[in-house]
């Protein structure tokens, strides 16, 4: 996957400064609050995508979730400014709970009894 690049300019990423139009797409394809794994500068973390206005209409951005956000945060007093490379990835974590999901089918009492100490 290519890298994209943005612009540390506030306490969010915004759309419009997303340079990488697949990362661009996945983004705006989010819905509200739904998460995604980004490595922001060799840092891999949680990022969210804001919630609508109250007026209803869609926010253009995402912001730090988890740990990020002291990153994050840290980066904006410090790196103001700075352009910075931003890939999506995947944690271990949500690989593997999507690969067990995949094999559901092996989720049985007699499954576990057989594999159980290995």
């Amino acid at each position: 996957m290519t890298h994209a690049t943005t612009k540390i300019k506030d306490h969010a990423i915004w759309f419009k400064d997303i340079s990488e139009p697949s990362l661009l797409k996945r983004m705006k394809a989010m819905q509200p609050e739904e998460h995604i794994v980004l490595e922001t500068d060799h840092v891999v973390g949680r990022w969210m995508r804001m919630k609508d206005g109250v007026d209803g209409r869609p926010t253009f951005g995402i912001r730090p979730a988890g740990e990020m956000k002291q990153v994050w945060n840290e980066w904006f007093k410090s790196r103001k400014g700075e352009y910075i490379e931003l890939r999506e990835t995947q944690l271990a974590d949500d690989y593997l709970a999507a690969a067990a999901e995949m094999f559901s089918e092996w989720n049985t009492p007699e499954d576990e009894a057989a594999f159980n100490d290995l």
